[in-house]
């Protein structure tokens, strides 16, 4: 969806004609064995996969249904989080979609305001798969969410259309490297290679790394020793929908869990 309607701020565009929910994977933190926060990922309500809900959104509900989304997945996690003030929330959303940043995000603050969410334990994670019409625009969405104290993260990172040459125009907080280099990484020096420069350029530049997708124990300890240090993926547990799924070693969310167990947590 790369259509932006034209408006005078931000209008609500046509109504949606569906309805969506959220399920919720971990995103942990291994260097302190906890988990960091949680992905919401669109549902349809029995559980649909996120593609049938995407590919129903049109030119002409794409606005709607990205604030839709947002206020979603915040209202859902401010009932599902545990009370603390540590555990994120991370939110995708469709930047072609925003119109005008300080306009557009006026509902995620609403929302966010009656969660009880600090804005600092949100992030907004656009994708390198959607391609990009005005790069500046996007500079401009980015600027402004930090500004509001939002975090935010470039997805998908290596699959897209854009590539380093995004970390050159803009600085997000996050990176997460796309599940389709880290596959197989733990057997292929290509992919290790190009991982470690990933990670090598993203701590020069004060960015975080999410290695998303993760699904063995050896893809697990080979990432580890490239200097990963947040994971995600169904090694650790599947998305749940609407409730925050398990994860063996760690606590529901929030504090240190003892004794992690290295490549042993699924």
């Amino acid at each position: 969806m790369t259509a932006r309607i034209g408006c005078q701020g931000c209008r609500e565009g046509a109504e949606l004609d569906f309805t969506f929910t959220m399920a919720f994977q971990p995103i942990l933190d291994l260097a302190a064995q906890r988990v960091w926060g949680y992905e919401a990922l669109v549902r349809g309500p029995g559980g649909e996969s996120a593609a049938s809900i995407l590919g129903r959104v049109t030119p002409e509900t794409v606005y709607r249904f990205d604030q839709a989304a947002r206020v979603k997945a915040i209202e859902l996690a401010g009932r599902l989080f545990p009370t603390d003030d540590a555990t994120r929330l991370s939110i995708n959303f469709m930047p072609n979609a925003v119109y005008e940043p300080a306009a557009c995000i006026r509902s995620s603050l609403e929302a966010a305001r009656k969660a009880g969410f600090a804005h600092d334990r949100i992030m907004f994670e656009f994708t390198e798969n959607e391609k990009f019409r005005d790069t500046a625009h996007v500079s401009r969405i980015v600027a402004e969410y930090r500004r509001q104290g939002f975090l935010t993260a470039l997805d998908d990172f290596g699959a897209g259309f854009a590539g380093l040459s995004l970390l050159a125009n803009f600085q997000p907080d996050l990176i997460k490297i796309d599940m389709d280099l880290l596959r197989g990484i733990d057997t292929d020096q290509r992919r290790q290679i190009i991982v470690a420069g990933i990670i090598g350029i993203a701590r020069s530049l004060d960015i975080a790394v999410i290695a998303e997708g993760v699904e063995t124990a050896s893809e697990l300890d080979t990432l580890r020793d490239l200097g990963a240090n947040l994971f995600q993926g169904y090694h650790f547990a599947k998305p749940h929908l609407e409730a925050l799924p398990p994860v063996r070693g760690f606590p529901v969310a929030g504090s240190p869990a003892g004794g992690f167990p290295r490549a042993h947590v699924a």
